[in-house]
């Protein structure tokens, strides 16, 4: 079923976020981690339903009839392409919404994602990982290349004017803000949890901040498996 044909009233979705105030960057690593799981005011948790129906493909497809995430949309990558929804058809990739600047969350999202694609194996050519900014300001695509450049060859970093990221960060009912810190500077608040896409480029589940590595990985089998028996 198409984000066209699901009903209008599931739009909503609740998702983890990441708080990562100056406070929070001073912070012991356990405190910040609670943080994370913040949640914006929304009225679904998506990420629990997924997480208690029963570990088949069939369960992936109900979850995604019960919201609209995700949608056209046209960026920036870090090599300086253009790069759309269309173009990442064909195969399912996971979706990620971070910053470069990010103390803890991303780069640690980021690397546990990177050893779910080891574990995969040969597979892991199966599946993209796209890691979106929500920092254009300072995120450029050469910032980008150098940032991902440690998380494996399957990830691209997607960049933008800042219309064009907050129009993907709605389609993706995504959350962040901009945080003033001391000195002058800011960090991101930003959703934490990393959206699973199948090779339609329709919403499939989710993956929560420091989810277990198991449940990540089997994530991960059932969005391919989906999509090569389809």
């Amino acid at each position: 079923m198409s984000n066209s044909q699901l009903k209008p009233w599931a739009a909503a979705i609740k998702v983890a976020v990441t708080k990562t105030t100056a406070a929070d960057m001073a912070a012991p690593r356990k405190n910040r981690a609670l943080m994370a799981f913040a949640v914006s005011a929304a009225v679904l948790d998506v990420a629990s339903i997924y997480l208690l129906a029963p570990k088949s493909p069939a369960n992936l497809s109900s979850t995604a009839q019960t919201v609209t995430i995700g949608g056209p949309f046209t960026l920036t990558s870090h090599t300086g392409e253009k790069l759309s929804a269309d173009d990442l058809k064909g195969k399912p990739f996971a979706v990620f919404f971070g910053f470069t600047h990010c103390p803890e969350v991303c780069p640690t999202t980021l690397w546990e994602m990177s050893e779910a694609m080891k574990a995969l194996g040969e597979d892991a050519e199966k599946l993209k990982m796209v890691f979106v900014s929500v920092d254009p300001e300072r995120d450029t695509p050469e910032v980008l290349a150098s940032y991902i450049q440690s998380f494996g060859d399957n990830v691209v970093g997607l960049t933008g004017t800042q219309a064009e990221v907050d129009a993907v960060g709605k389609a993706y009912r995504a959350y962040w803000k901009r945080v003033p810190v001391e000195g002058g500077d800011y960090t991101m608040d930003h959703t934490a949890s990393v959206y699973l896409m199948d090779d339609k480029g329709d919403f499939s589940g989710m993956i929560s901040y420091e989810e277990n590595a198991e449940t990540r990985l089997q994530k991960l089998r059932l969005l391919i498996d989906r999509s090569d028996s389809a």
